[in-house]
């Protein structure tokens, strides 16, 4: 698969509208990278059948299934793989209980040296952020575009960004150096979330073609 593109990110709120399947279905068809799940409210069994949905969709647009932090869910639910924070399952421990052909994404916030070590560890790609004002997080820490850069100079993964990124300023985090523009409240809080996504997709294969 190619780790370039856009990567939107949902969540177990956004699954109990009545109108989620065909809005992730819009996003999913939108010519998405990948697409992320976060489960937040502890409710394990509720979390299964989400991602049982949403491994539908997903499949039906041949799009990767991301499942955020937990790897047992991510397991138990077949998806295609898990994104780490710093404080969840190391990325060996992940590998060994999803398999060799499972994407393992590490946050490292600003940081190349926690990039370093989740290649090292193994990891298919990094992300770095928050880069701009965030309504999802907005208590993240921040993050200079220039670690893009540095990161795409010197580490041998695919790079993601996240944090406040939205049409306005995605052209300015690909010319950073971004392969993939991961996005919550740019597709999600829009009005209209599949036209959201296709028009980032718009974006992303412009700078790339250009």
């Amino acid at each position: 698969m190619s780790f370039s593109g856009i990567y939107p990110i949902t969540d177990d709120a956004f699954m109990r509208r009545p109108d989620h399947e065909d809005i992730l279905s819009e996003v999913a068809g939108a010519g998405i990278a990948m697409l992320q799940f976060r489960a937040k409210h502890g409710d394990r069994d509720e979390a299964r059948r989400q991602v049982a949905r949403l491994l539908a969709i997903c499949r039906r647009h041949e799009v990767p299934l991301i499942v955020n932090d937990d790897v047992e869910l991510c397991a138990q639910g077949g998806a295609d793989g898990v994104h780490l924070g710093r404080t969840d399952s190391d990325i060996a421990g992940a590998r060994a209980a999803l398999g060799a052909g499972a994407i393992i994404g590490a946050t490292c916030h600003g940081s190349l040296e926690l990039a370093r070590f989740a290649q090292v560890q193994g990891a298919d790609y990094v992300a770095f952020g928050r880069f701009f004002p965030s309504v999802s997080k907005p208590q993240a820490p921040p993050a200079r575009l220039e670690v893009l850069r540095a990161a795409r100079d010197t580490l041998d993964l695919p790079v993601a960004a996240i944090g406040g990124i939205n049409r306005d300023n995605a052209r300015e985090t690909l010319a950073g150096g971004a392969d993939l523009l991961a996005v919550i409240y740019a597709v999600f809080g829009a009005s209209d979330p599949g036209a959201a996504a296709r028009n980032l997709v718009r974006i992303h294969a412009a700078f790339t073609a250009a």
